[in-house]
């Protein structure tokens, strides 16, 4: 990769974008405003990246150089220190080479995030509001916000399923690699005879879409308002505040019922049809990925099991990548950071295997 071209080009860039946020017009435009500090904070901590690789790799000259010196106490400090800055080399390349690949329009973006209980029945349930749980705690780890879109309790206080909406600062970047088939082996609390049971939670990362990139015309859609069901107090109960939005030309249903009125609950459900609708359509546009990354990250195949959790063995796999932990619980309280990062150095050595393939053409 030629770094200095592409340094360039940032700079260049970087340049051009603090221009335009010195315009108070800019702001005018909420949306605009969010893409352009985005790319703005991108960029910055790209260069930033760079100047900070140069300054170690200009440390390991002077270090090497003062280490075969005749100050022998300098010499000696010189020589210890070189080991730590050698092993920043590769970490801040390895940073900078993922800075540097086309961005993906859709990593800045908040997410929402579909549990669904899948086979195992209560258990399945309860495993669903342990995921809910566990993603919450991550958001939180990260400084992020979470708020609860919609949900359809079991009667053993799981979820059938339910809808996250996350937001902060890349979001969908981080939270992309948990679309899949999460399956669950341990013991349930109702087994008598100590039997491990298997069972499975469907997890849907969608990016949030906003209603300029979905276009849903009101002829388009058939509204219904009924009563909400379940728990939730006397106010849900005793009003029909539950709204349920049908998308005709897709088939998609959308119910939502915890929300304090019709109002809310209609913009919650046409919230997530947006999502799904746009998901779907990103969808088709990752079939032109190679097989790999397409098992990685982004398929849409909600049938493929990603993640194993072995509660006997306190155990987590990752098959898309072999990786195996034995931090359930850590994992579980919303640390995901380790199968996060080895996600995305798995995807960023397929990024550029493609980037550097698609130049030999």
């Amino acid at each position: 990769m030629d770094y200095a071209t592409l340094i360039s080009q940032r700079r260049r860039r970087f340049a051009e974008v603090s221009e335009s946020i010195e315009d108070p017009s800019l702001f005018e435009n909420a949306k605009r405003a969010t893409e352009v500090m985005r790319e703005h904070r991108r960029l910055k901590e790209t260069l930033e990246l760079w100047d900070e690789l140069e300054s170690v790799r200009s440390q390991i000259v002077d270090n090497q150089e003062l280490a075969k010196g005749d100050d022998e106490e300098l010499a000696a400090m010189a020589s210890s220190e070189l080991p730590e800055l050698e092993a920043r080399v590769p970490v801040l390349e390895e940073k900078l080479q993922y800075a540097l690949l086309p961005a993906d329009p859709d990593e800045d973006r908040d997410a929402l995030i579909e549990i669904r209980a899948g086979a195992g029945g209560d258990e399945a349930s309860l495993f669903a509001a342990e995921l809910m749980r566990m993603y919450q705690r991550h958001a939180e780890n990260l400084g992020w916000k979470t708020e609860h879109l919609g949900s359809s309790p079991s009667d053993v206080g799981g979820f059938k399923e339910v809808v996250l909406r996350v937001s902060g600062d890349e979001v969908f970047r981080t939270l992309k690699y948990e679309s899949g088939v999460h399956r669950v082996q341990r013991v349930p609390a109702t087994e008598t005879q100590g039997r491990i049971h298997t069972s499975t939670v469907t997890v849907a990362v969608l990016p949030e879409a906003e209603e300029v990139d979905v276009q849903i015309r009101p002829d388009e859609l058939r509204i219904e308002v009924c009563r909400a069901g379940g728990a939730g107090g006397q106010h849900v109960n005793r009003t029909e505040s539950a709204v349920q939005v049908f998308h005709l030309p897709t088939g998609l249903m959308v119910r939502c019922e915890d929300g304090r009125s019709q109002g809310q609950n209609k913009e919650r459900a046409l919230q997530i049809l947006r999502s799904r609708l746009y998901e779907a359509k990103q969808r088709e546009t990752q079939e032109k990925y190679s097989a790999t990354r397409r098992a990685l990250i982004g398929s849409g195949d909600r049938s493929e099991k990603i993640r194993t959790y072995n509660f006997p063995q306190s155990r987590i796999t990752d098959h898309r990548i072999g990786l195996t932990t034995h931090n359930l619980d850590g994992i579980l309280a919303g640390d995901l950071a380790e199968i996060t990062s080895a996600l995305q150095r798995t995807e960023m050595a397929e990024r550029l295997a493609e980037a550097e393939s698609g130049a030999r053409v």
